[in-house]
């Protein structure tokens, strides 16, 4: 359940990793803040975390629930921020979606992951390697955290493109086969994407505005770019979505052509075919007296007139674009 758990002070990391009783002292040190990350938790383990850090039940409950749109409130001195991490499959062509409940107080870090999305190994590795972010509190935690899920989403955003750019190909390379369900599946991918990513504006855009005090004021304007970052990604994501919604009107515009085309060349053939089978109807009566059955060349006349009308017929198809 427990991923990492250290003590920061003055900038650097105290020591290699702590229990939750040496945690609870250091909380009660001044200049000192804990980070605790956890992974996928049950509700008896959580417990103890909620007893030991003094954690709201709302929140808590919202975190356990694990399935919960990227928002950020407010309980007492205590953030608390959902984000959505997201991963995508270029096998499945699925996007893949996480949550990360982060709880931001002045003396502590508690974040809680679900999914595998996003590991945050990296994102604690890069700010304890920035003593001078680390000084601002846990504030430059949240900004760690949120920067590194939103760098990640450059991943998805790659795949979907590229994904795009085949279809693309394929509905204008007179295809056998209909991407039609294919495109259906990748635009409903990238809705999912929309709503993990788009609902995260808002509280970024509030913690770069400086609204809460457990941010210090020299980190504003890391959230403001990281916030600049978000704000171009929902941008690709929702130009995606209008493309995608274009690519499927201009293959079903293609498949109607063809079906249009394939509707002229039978149209054209029956046409043709219509000479020789009235002729065929004609003869196949077996009246007695028809004046040119006994004509030595009643046959011949017969079969090159229906050739000839054919054969005219066929050019006239042939130069109207039907054949």
């Amino acid at each position: 359940m427990i991923i990492d758990c250290a003590v920061y002070r003055g900038g650097a990391r105290t020591a290699e990793r702590v229990s939750l009783e040496e945690a609870r002292t250091a909380m009660r040190q001044p200049d000192a803040f804990v980070w605790l990350g956890l992974y996928q938790p049950t509700d008896e383990e959580f417990e103890v975390v909620r007893t030991t850090f003094a954690l709201h039940e709302l929140a808590v409950e919202d975190a356990l629930q694990g399935h919960q749109r990227p928002k950020l409130e407010t309980y007492d001195d205590t953030l608390f921020v959902v984000l959505k991490p997201v991963r995508y499959d270029d096998a499945s062509e699925q996007i893949e979606t996480g949550h990360i409940m982060l709880f931001v107080n002045p003396s502590f870090v508690v974040h809680v992951r679900y999914g595998e999305a996003s590991p945050l190994t990296a994102a604690r590795r890069h700010v304890e390697a920035r003593p001078d972010l680390l000084c601002c509190g846990p504030g430059a935690v949240l900004h760690a955290v949120v920067d590194h899920i939103v760098d990640d989403y450059d991943g998805p955003v790659r795949g979907l493109e590229q994904d795009i750019a085949e279809i693309e190909e394929q509905v204008f390379a007179q295809a056998e086969e209909n991407p039609a369900e294919r495109i259906v599946n990748l635009e409903r991918e990238a809705l999912e994407f929309h709503r993990a990513v788009a609902p995260l504006a808002v509280p970024l855009d509030r913690l770069a505005r400086g609204h809460y005090k457990v941010v210090h004021p020299d980190l504003h304007e890391y959230f403001r770019d990281v916030h600049d970052h978000l704000l171009r990604t929902v941008g690709q994501v929702e130009g995606f979505r209008e493309l995608l919604s274009s690519i499927l009107q201009a293959n079903l515009t293609q498949v109607s052509v063809r079906q249009n085309e394939d509707m002229r060349k039978i149209s054209a053939w029956v046409a043709i075919a219509a000479v020789p089978t009235m002729v065929a109807g004609i003869y196949g009566m077996n009246f007695r007296f028809m004046p040119e059955l006994a004509w030595r060349w009643g046959y011949p006349v017969v079969m090159s007139l229906t050739v000839l009308f054919c054969v005219v017929l066929y050019r006239r198809f042939k130069r109207a674009g039907w054949l």
